[in-house]
């Protein structure tokens, strides 16, 4: 057996040539503006999910840490926690909660943190409940506060 012939340049630019008689040639289209649309799209995706993370996860105007909680009794439970304000004059009013050993709440107490010159204060509160608590919780903290808690 013979082994084929390697092709020559002339053959392969011949067969080259056939390919496009055959089928036609088309020149490579250049889309410059494609490159740099595609480029601003991912920009702006990138800044709108960077936008909506510091939305949610970003420093928030008002921040509580649960310092601890006490069962007092069966039907009363004392929590301490930490309240840290951007605008610290600003009053500001928490949601406490106790819960029972199966995670229902049991009780709930509205907490009224005046404004002061600190930036973050301690606060404890007793809440009275309905059964036995076992856990307390910070439902969470708004500067909204009620008409009916406001100072003077």
């Amino acid at each position: 057996m013979t082994e084929p012939a390697p092709q020559s340049a002339a053959a392969s630019a011949a067969a080259a040539a056939r390919h496009a008689d055959r089928y036609g040639t088309k020149p490579p289209v250049r889309r410059p503006w494609l490159l740099g649309a595609l480029g601003v799209g991912v920009l702006v995706a990138g800044l709108v999910v960077a936008f909506l993370g510091y939305q949610k996860y970003g420093p928030k105007p008002i921040e509580t840490e649960q310092l601890g909680y006490v069962v007092v009794d069966d039907a009363t439970l004392t929590v301490r926690m930490k309240v840290t304000r951007d605008e610290p004059e600003r009053d500001v009013v928490c949601f406490v909660r106790a819960m029972d050993r199966d995670g229902a709440e049991v009780g709930r107490r509205e907490v009224l943190v005046p404004g002061s010159e600190h930036q973050s204060l301690e606060v404890a509160t007793t809440v009275k409940t309905s059964a036995r608590p076992s856990a307390g919780d910070i439902y969470g903290c708004t500067d909204d506060v009620p008409a009916y808690l406001r100072v003077g």
